[in-house]
C-alpha cells in the first residue's frame, strides 16, 4: 500500500473511485430508455414457461447469473444456475423443451455459450440473452435479447468488466422485479422463501407465536377483585397487565400496572379500592389484536400507541393471549 501512495496520491485514488461509481451508475441507468417490447417478451416466456428458468454464464458473467437465479428462485420464479463450462460437459442434460434459458454474456462471443447455442435450439427451450453486443454471435441466435452495452468500462484500463457487470446485474434485477409484480408475489409468499434470519422473522412470525397463551395468560373473572388481580398479574410470566373475562372466555376488560397507579393517587381509601370487584375499574373496551395478525404489524401498533402489552383475540373476541413489548424485542422483531 505505501508503494501505491508514492505512486499516486490519495486524491488520484479518490478521484477514480468517484469516477468508477460515475461512469457505472450512469450505464445503470441508461438501460431504462431499452426496455421495450423485448423485455416484455422475456417475461411473457419465463410467466408462460412450464420448466424452469435456467441462467447460464462463466466467469464474471457467470457470477452475475448465479444472483441472477438466486433472485428469480427466491422472488417467485423457478430458476437455478448452470455453468457454462459445466454445460458442455454434460450439464445441458438439464435442460428442457419447457424450461427458458437465459445467458449471461457481454461480449456475445464467449466460446462455451456459442457452442451450446445449436444444442439448446435443437432442444426447443426459449433463448434470452443478457448480452452487450445484440450483432454477436449470441445476440442474432437468441429469441429475446436484453442489451446491455456500456459506453465504456470503469476500469482505468478499459479491460476489467465493470459497467459490463453492473448493467448486466441491474438488468436481471429488473427483469426479477417485472416478474415478482407480474406474478402478485405477496408478503407471505416472499416469506416462504426466507424463513431463516431477521427477515424471516419479519415476515413470518405471528402474534400466536410470541404471545403468552394457555395457562401463561394473565386473566381473571369479571367477579375478581382489584387485589387478586394484582395476584394474579404479579404471579404470571408476562407483567404489567390482566385481562378479564366472562365465564364463556370472551374479553371484557382489560387491567394494567398503569391503571392501578392511576387509581391509587386518586383513591380516598386506598384498603377499599383493594376490594372493589375488578370490572368496575377496568378498561371495558381495550385495544386487542386478532390471532393471525403479523407479529410487525403488532409492533406497529403499539409503538404506536405506546402500549407494552395488548390482548390477543379470536374473530369472536375470546381471549387467547397476552402479547408483551419486551418478548417481541428478544425475537427480533422490535
Amino acid at each position: 500500500m505505501d508503494e501505491i501512495r508514492r505512486a499516486v496520491s490519495d486524491d488520484e485514488i479518490l478521484d477514480q473511485a468517484r469516477e468508477t461509481l460515475s461512469i457505472e451508475s450512469a450505464a445503470v441507468a441508461g438501460l431504462a430508455d431499452r426496455l421495450d417490447d423485448e423485455f416484455l417478451r422475456a417475461v411473457k416466456y419465463l410467466l408462460e414457461m412450464k420448466g424452469r428458468a435456467i441462467v447460464c454464464g462463466i466467469g464474471k458473467s457467470g457470477a452475475i447469473g448465479r444472483k441472477l437465479a438466486g433472485t428469480l428462485a427466491s422472488t417467485g420464479t423457478p430458476a437455478y444456475f448452470m455453468h457454462a463450462a459445466e454445460a458442455v460437459h454434460g450439464d445441458l442434460g438439464m435442460v428442457d423443451h419447457d424450461d427458458v434459458v437465459i445467458l449471461i454474456t457481454t461480449s456475445g462471443e464467449t466460446d462455451e455459450i456459442v457452442r451450446i447455442l445449436p444444442i439448446l435450439k435443437r432442444r426447443g427451450a426459449k433463448l434470452v440473452a443478457v448480452c452487450g453486443r445484440p450483432a454477436s454471435s449470441v445476440g442474432r441466435e437468441v429469441d429475446v435479447l436484453l442489451n446491455t452495452a456500456v459506453e465504456r468500462e470503469a476500469c482505468p484500463l478499459g479491460l476489467a468488466p465493470t459497467s459490463s457487470s453492473m448493467a448486466q446485474l441491474a438488468m436481471g434485477d429488473a427483469l426479477a422485479m417485472a416478474l415478482m409484480r407480474a406474478r402478485g408475489v405477496t408478503v407471505e409468499e416472499f416469506g416462504e422463501t426466507h424463513p431463516a434470519g431477521q427477515l424471516g422473522k419479519r415476515i413470518l412470525l405471528r402474534v400466536e407465536d410470541v404471545m403468552h397463551g394457555g395457562d401463561d395468560n394473565p386473566t381473571t373473572g369479571m367477579q375478581t377483585t382489584v387485589w387478586d388481580a394484582l395476584l394474579t398479574m404479579t404471579q404470571a410470566s408476562v407483567r404489567g397487565a390482566v385481562t378479564i373475562v366472562d365465564d364463556q372466555g370472551m374479553l371484557r376488560g382489560l387491567f394494567t400496572d398503569g391503571d392501578f397507579r392511576r387509581l391509587m393517587q386518586k383513591a380516598e381509601d386506598p384498603a377499599g379500592l383493594m376490594s372493589r370487584p375488578i370490572s368496575e375499574v377496568m378498561t371495558t373496551s381495550p385495544t386487542t389484536i386478532k390471532v393471525g395478525t403479523l407479529a410487525t404489524e403488532a409492533v406497529r401498533l403499539m409503538e404506536e400507541r405506546e402500549f407494552d402489552n395488548v390482548p390477543v383475540v379470536d374473530d369472536d373476541g375470546r381471549a387467547l393471549g397476552m402479547l408483551d413489548i419486551q418478548d417481541l424485542m428478544k425475537a427480533g422483531i422490535v
